[in-house]
């Protein structure tokens, strides 16, 4: 057996590009690897910003020797056919065997493939994933015609086995691999060579190189944590920003600055979001008043003077660039104190924000005729929530929004603070885009929720009325991520209204947006309740994959969807969450096969007959104790059910239909029910028929697969 060791050196590899080309040289080379015959027990790749590394141990050194027999044509054959054959098998016409087949004889070629040595493999197999890597960008450079992010230096390539190191020889438009490499570019720039990947790892940490990412994420995150705990300070946790300055050095030497005073007025989202986007910095606040007070930066090398010149010059960058937003700060102040929050916004009428939609002042007014119908509906105060819907979109004309797009909403709180207005408006500028993924937080404030549910909902019926849909994998205006989040507003604070109105209300706004008035003439009848039931579909598949993640199937889902108040998201739900705990009990999965059983007589015999067994059961015609029972369990159930539902509380009524199993079970063993005798024959029908109405009450079981 045999280790390899890979190491494609070139320029520097942008940070975000280097866990994606890390796996896809792993892979790329294991499955060459694996797919030319040779076998491996482990490997793993590393990125620095210089480097891609890949180590695979116990690599089989030479590939198996392969005999395979093949089929040809019939003897007869034409002449070109047979040589077309020979060719593909690689033999020679007296090397051919004949065999006897069903048709007749047929020729046989006996083909056999000698092993070939590992180095020999791995030189080709590198060189084509070499030539064909899939990086999101490359570049040429020189006269060569070979593609890399950015200028491939140099490439190592050895195998180590008992005998020692051996170079794996390739050639790649003229860069010749060899078994050296280099340390850090300007701690350690002189090449050394390396016998393994132990020797390899060891040596480019002598030579100031960290080879693995997550050990440099490491050493970044508790350097940084130390230095500011010894300040009487905490870091700020961002996992996405540590992971791509851990991308830019190979050295990281972690610095902590103060923020200059006069900054400190800022918001804090403010400074974090500048450090984060110009200068790559982590922020560190003071826990006391949860204000951004100082930023650890992280160097790619040692210095002298303990990284002192290094932070200067980072601190002159910084206050730079808070001075830019200073001033976009201190300028949006003065047009919301001179002006308000709709003073800002005015421009928006001037921005569109579809050809077909109209502009953004256009949909702020239907979100806010839309957030004054909802309010009511989630305990908010209709003018509170007008007002919010009119002013949480003004941040957009912003200074500060303008340069740091992701802080809109944000900006707009603190605007709207500056401007007296309510809390709950300014918390609505925030909270009305939420929740913008599954993990993202959702609004509980009446107002915010309000305003929320108002700005998805025209944003789908918008784009429904002008027939702009999700289709397949291509959702480009996020229209389910919308009509997600307006589930999780529902669900998440136990809204009960009715989506279906609060959609027609929606496509009405709307109307006026996409038609003109002869159009609205020549629309037939039925458009408003045509596309609002597409609509209401939609959500309901959008429910579907919401609720797979919490256990509760499709089928399920159906059978709750059939029933009255399927657009009450809070009481379909509720509904399927109480069939399905009923379903994954014993009682539950036997009743439904009763269910199943009698339905499927019943549905037979209509067939059959021509009318429905719809009329009332008569007790008096029951002619065994199992029938007897079976009407009493009725009794008893119905009883129980018609509470119970009037009430919701569907585990309660699922518990009364679970008390029929024994009787239903008995019922079928004992009574045959297509009896000789017809007014017998009848009464047991009817009797099916108030098995199915009885639970069919709960849910369309019909639909529950099983």
């Amino acid at each position: 057996m045999a280790d390899l060791l890979i190491e494609l050196f070139s320029e520097e590899i942008p940070a975000r590009m280097q866990a994606n080309a890390t796996d896809a040289l792993k892979k790329l080379m294991t499955d060459g690897l694996v797919e030319a015959g040779l076998t491996y027990a482990h490997a793993a790749s590393f990125a620095t910003p210089r480097r891609l590394t890949l180590a695979v141990q116990g690599l089989s050194e030479n590939s198996p020797r392969l005999v395979e027999e093949r089929r040809g044509p019939k003897v007869g054959a034409p002449d070109q056919a047979i040589e077309g054959f020979l060719r593909g098998a690689g033999v020679t016409r007296d090397a051919l065997e004949i065999r006897d087949d069903k048709k007749g004889q047929v020729y046989f070629a006996r083909v056999v493939t000698e092993g070939r040595a590992a180095p020999v493999i791995v030189a080709e197999v590198l060189e084509r994933v070499i030539r064909n890597f899939p990086w999101p960008k490359s570049m040429r450079w020189g006269s060569g015609a070979l593609r890399w992010v950015r200028p491939l230096q140099s490439i190592l390539c050895i195998l180590t086995t008992e005998a020692g190191a051996e170079v794996v020889s390739l050639d790649v438009d003229g860069i010749a691999s060899g078994n050296q490499t280099r340390g850090h570019r300007f701690m350690a720039p002189d090449a050394f060579s390396v016998t393994s990947f132990e020797d390899y790892a060891a040596k480019l940490k002598r030579a100031f190189v960290l080879l693995d990412p997550t050990e440099r994420a490491d050493h970044i995150w508790n350097e940084a944590r130390q230095m500011a705990f010894a300040a009487g300070l905490e870091l700020v946790e961002d996992r996405g920003l540590l992971a791509e300055v851990a991308g830019l050095v190979e050295w990281p030497v972690v610095l902590m600055g103060r923020i200059e005073d006069r900054f400190l007025d800022l918001p804090p989202e403010v400074l974090q979001t500048s450090m984060k986007e110009h200068q790559k910095f982590f922020s560190v606040r003071d826990p006391k008043s949860g204000q951004i007070v100082a930023f650890v930066t992280v160097a790619n090398r040692e210095t002298v003077d303990q990284g002192a010149t290094i932070l200067a010059g980072n601190q002159k960058v910084l206050a730079a660039r808070l001075s830019d937003a200073k001033f976009f700060w201190d300028n949006d102040l003065r047009v919301v104190l001179e002006a308000g929050l709709e003073g800002m916004g005015a421009g928006l009428r001037d921005v569109t924000f579809h050809n077909k939609l109209g502009s953004q002042a256009d949909r702020i007014a239907r979100i806010e005729a839309l957030a004054r119908e909802i309010a009511p509906l989630v305990g908010a105060d209709a003018d509170q929530a007008a007002l919010a819907a009119r002013v949480a979109k003004a941040d957009l004309r912003s200074e500060m929004v303008g340069e740091f797009p992701e802080l809109q909403g944000l900006m707009g709180s603190y605007y709207a603070r500056a401007a007296g207005l309510h809390e709950d408006v300014a918390r609505a500028c925030v909270e009305h885009y939420q929740p913008l993924g599954p993990s993202d937080s959702v609004p509980s404030a009446p107002v915010s929720v309000a305003v929320a549910l108002a700005d998805k909902l025209d944003t789908l019926t918008g784009f429904w009325a002008i027939d702009e849909k999700p289709t397949g994998s291509k959702d480009p205006f996020a229209l389910r991520r919308a009509a997600l989040g307006v589930i999780r507003l529902v669900l998440g604070n136990r809204l009960r209204f009715s989506l279906r109105d609060n959609l027609a209300r929606g496509q009405f706004s709307n109307l006026g947006a996409v038609a003109t008035e002869r159009d609205i003439i020549d629309l037939p009848e039925n458009w408003q309740s045509a596309t609002t039931d597409d609509l209401l579909a939609f959500f309901h598949d959008r429910l579907k994959v919401h609720l797979r993640d919490q256990g509760i199937r499709h089928d399920v889902i159906d059978a709750c969807l059939a029933m009255p108040g399927n657009d009450d998201l809070t009481l379909l739900v509720k509904r399927a969450g109480a069939l399905s705990a009923f379903l994954k009990a014993a009682d539950g999965e036997n009743l439904l096969q009763g269910f199943k059983r009698a339905n499927n007589i019943l549905t037979q015999a209509e067939a059959k007959d021509g009318v429905e067994y719809s009329f009332g059961p008569d007790p008096k015609l029951a002619e065994t104790d199992e029938e007897r029972a079976l009407f009493t369990a009725l009794d008893q159930a119905e009883a129980a059910i018609r509470p119970a539902m009037q009430a919701e509380d569907f585990g309660t009524a699922m518990a009364a239909m679970a008390a029929l199993r024994a009787p239903i079970d008995a019922f079928f063993e004992a009574v045959q029910i297509n009896a000789e005798n017809q007014i017998i024959r009848r009464n047991r029908l009817n009797l099916l028929h108030r098995i199915r109405e009885t639970c069919l009450q709960v849910a369309d079981l019909t639909r529950v697969e099983g």
